[in-house]
This record gives C-alpha cells, sequence and structure tokens, in this order.
C-alpha cells in the first residue's frame, strides 16, 4: 500500500536510527493511514508486504442453487421473503435443496427487498377472541387482488374465501367479481368441501343484507335468505373494523396474498383455482402451531360430528346455475365471454355453469341441456350448432318504399272454349 509505505518512510525520517519495523507503533500507523489496526498487525507479520489473498485462483464452489437465483433473486424483488413461499416456487423448477440453503441465501442478499412503509403504533387495547365450539360456525369474506393481462392492462379479481373457525380448515375460490351468483358459487363449493355449519360469520355485504331494521335486527336480501332457507344455516354479522369476530378469515385473506399469490403466474380462472384448491389441500393437511395439530384431522375428528353434508337438492342448481338473456344474436355474455345458443330454443333466458373445462347451457328450468363449449377463455365469440335458423339469405329495403303498382284478379275462360282463346296460344 502506497500510504502505509509513505507512514512508514515518514516514522522512519523522524526516530532516525531508534525506528524498528518490529517495535513499530501500530496506534500511531493507525492514526496516520486509517488501516485498522488488526489488519496492521497481518501486515506486520509479513514485514508490511501485502500478499496476495489466499483464495486467489481457487474456483468457487459449486452450490445447489446455481441456476435458481435468478427466480428467488426476482422474487425477492417483488418482495416476496417469505422461505417457504421462495422454496415452493424453486421446487416447481426442479430445485432439490433444503429449506435450510434457501434461508441463507434470502438472509445474504436482502438488499434486493423493497423497503416497506413504516409501521404505525399499535392500539394499546387489548381484547378476547371470539370463539365457537368445533363445527358450529364458518367465516367467509371476500378478497381483492390486481391482474396485469398479456396485453399490460389491469384488471381486478376477487377472491372468495371461508375458513372454518374452529380448527381452521381453509377454501378459497377466485372469480372475475365478487357479484351475489358469485358468491352463491363459492359458498356452495366450500359447503361441498368442508360442511354446512350452524352459521356463517361475515361482514355487511350488501349481496347478504340490505338494512336493518328499528330493532336492529337485518332484513337479508331476498335471494340470500331463500339461499340460506335451501342450504340449512343462519348468518351472523359482525361490527364494521371489529377484526376480533372474524379475523380469521381477514387473515386468511392476507396470508393469500403474501404465501399463495406472490410471484402466481396463471393462464385463466380455471388454472388459478385449480392451484388454489391444490395450496388449500397442502395447508389444510400441515401442522400448525397455533391449533397444536393438523386442520384437516381435527376437522374430520371433532367439527364433523356438528357440520352437515351439502344436501342434494336440486333447487341448489338454480344457484349454482346462474340466468342469462339471450341477444339477439343467439349469444349469452358470461364471465366477459360470449357463447352461442341453439335457434330451436325459444325462451328469452338461460342457466349458465362453468365446470372444470366446461361450459353447460342449460333452460331457464334447467330440465334440458341446450349445448356446451369448451372454456377457452378466449375474447372471440363461440357459436354452436344449429345457433342460426337454415334459411337462405333475403334482402330487405333499406328506405321507404313508395312505388305502388296494382294486382287485379284474372278471369279463367270456360274449359269448353280454351281451344278457342288464340291469346293464350300466344303466350
Amino acid at each position: 500500500m502506497e500510504i502505509l509505505a509513505q507512514v512508514i518512510n515518514e516514522m522512519k525520517s523522524e526516530q532516525g536510527n531508534d525506528f524498528s519495523l518490529e517495535s513499530v507503533n501500530l496506534a500511531e500507523l493507525e492514526r496516520r493511514t486509517g488501516i485498522s489496526r488488526q489488519r496492521l498487525r497481518t501486515l506486520k507479520k509479513h514485514n508490511f508486504q501485502e500478499l496476495p489473498h489466499g483464495n486467489t485462483g481457487k474456483c468457487r464452489p459449486i452450490s445447489i442453487l446455481d441456476g435458481y437465483t435468478s427466480v428467488i433473486d426476482n422474487l425477492l424483488r417483488q418482495g416476496v421473503s417469505n422461505s417457504s413461499v421462495c422454496y415452493d416456487r424453486l421446487s416447481e423448477y426442479g430445485y432439490t435443496g433444503s429449506l435450510s440453503t434457501v434461508k441463507r441465501y434470502i438472509s445474504d442478499h436482502r438488499h434486493l427487498i423493497p423497503a416497506k412503509r413504516q409501521l404505525v403504533a399499535p392500539q394499546g387495547s387489548r381484547g378476547h377472541r371470539y370463539e365457537t365450539h368445533p363445527g358450529e360456525a364458518f367465516q367467509m369474506d371476500w378478497g381483492f387482488v390486481r391482474v396485469v393481462d398479456v396485453f399490460g392492462d389491469e384488471y381486478t379479481a376477487a377472491c372468495f374465501a371461508m375458513i372454518c373457525h374452529h380448527c381452521g380448515q381453509r377454501y378459497v375460490e377466485f372469480f372475475p367479481n365478487a357479484r351475489q351468483e358469485n358468491l352463491f358459487i363459492g359458498m356452495l363449493h366450500a359447503f361441498e368441501y368442508m360442511g354446512v355449519p350452524d352459521y356463517v360469520l361475515t361482514d355487511n355485504m350488501k349481496s347478504v343484507v340490505i338494512r336493518r331494521d328499528i330493532e336492529g335486527h337485518p332484513i337479508w336480501q331476498k335471494d340470500y335468505e331463500t339461499f340460506m332457507k335451501a342450504v340449512g344455516f343462519r348468518t351472523r354479522l359482525c361490527k364494521p373494523r371489529h377484526p376480533f369476530t372474524k379475523g380469521k378469515v381477514e387473515r386468511l385473506v392476507q396470508f393469500v396474498k403474501d404465501n399463495f399469490l406472490a410471484g402466481r403466474q396463471f393462464f385463466n380462472y380455471t388454472d388459478l383455482n385449480r392451484e388454489a384448491l391444490k395450496w388449500c389441500i397442502s395447508q389444510n393437511s400441515r401442522y400448525h402451531q397455533c391449533l397444536d395439530g393438523v386442520p384437516d384431522r381435527i376437522h374430520g375428528s371433532d367439527c364433523e360430528k356438528r357440520i352437515q353434508k351439502l344436501p342434494e337438492d336440486m333447487s341448489l342448481m338454480y344457484f349454482l346455475c346462474p340466468e342469462r338473456r339471450i341477444s339477439f344474436d343467439g349469444f349469452i355474455n358470461y364471465e366477459g365471454r360470449r357463447f352461442g345458443v341453439p335457434y330451436s330454443y325459444t325462451q328469452r333466458t338461460v342457466r349458465v355453469l362453468r365446470k372444470d373445462e366446461t361450459i353447460y347451457i342449460y333452460s331457464s328450468d334447467l330440465s334440458q341441456l341446450l349445448t356446451t363449449h369448451d372454456v377457452t377463455w378466449s375474447r372471440k365469440d363461440r357459436y354452436c350448432i344449429d345457433q342460426f335458423p337454415p334459411l337462405q339469405p333475403e334482402e330487405f329495403p333499406t328506405a321507404a318504399v313508395t312505388t305502388r303498382i296494382m294486382e287485379i284478379e284474372y278471369d279463367a275462360p270456360a274449359l269448353g272454349f280454351d281451344k278457342f282463346n288464340f291469346g293464350q296460344e300466344d303466350r
């Protein structure tokens, strides 16, 4: 180092013959050069000569994360620092290492994580959380997420979440919007997966409650009230901005955003819901420390003693199959896409059901399956067989017809004198 050699020469000229490298004052060297005391001790062992690093020329050892660092770096730049989420994403790409290796990498590369917002001061109050018996109550809520499509445009998707208040078994499903018809579909799918409880905890949704009467009793939305009676459960409303009563489902929505949706890419809602169901099955089969058990096992041993199975009633199909009006050109609009209906069907409305990769179109009374369509999620209109009548094209006047002519009755001659009708021969 040039500065170290310069300072040593200055001290040698100042001390003259009394100067010695073996007894040089390291504190003075540190003050003049700014080099740490430990570094100066190491240099003193080699007579203040800077030697090459001991690892110079050596190759970096091969790590099991080689080839996967770009994936985990992209997740860290998006603010995803959960090691379990990063480990699951790497496993999808073929990573066979351990979770500890991922944790060490995240710890060494925290500079890639964007800065978080400043935490607010704690509320300072303490309350008792709402508790229920096994299988007594479920909690449900909506969550929303922004989706960027292939063209760079953004739109909002709705996430329906339901969780058992006692054991924490969960169900998640995604929809293009949070309409009441999608609420009914999500609840029926959740009841089919988890069972039907005594009552459901929810907030004051417009699709659930209209208002309250003078005594404070809720006035249910008429379709939701019919749905409750058909399935056989009750509903309890929670206070606004009071997470102690249904905080589990609110925490579930946040957990879905931080864990399942973190860095998620999908093709369509069918693909997204398929992955969401796999994620729910995986989470329900894991050990939860707060429960001291596995949600599936607790739900199967304790909650199922009280919950009921979803009744096999044909009336529930009316909630699974929303009604749609047929347009003048023989299409119905479902989830932002148009599907054709046969011309032979004369009613004005139909019922639509999306199941897996198929769209089923039924008659308005669900007595007849009219046609089916493959779910391609393309914006292009989907025609069906016999959607239009088999007629030849016909032109109609585009302007008012004003020209008139007269048609008169033709008197046919007697058959005995037809041979004398010379005018007919001319024709």
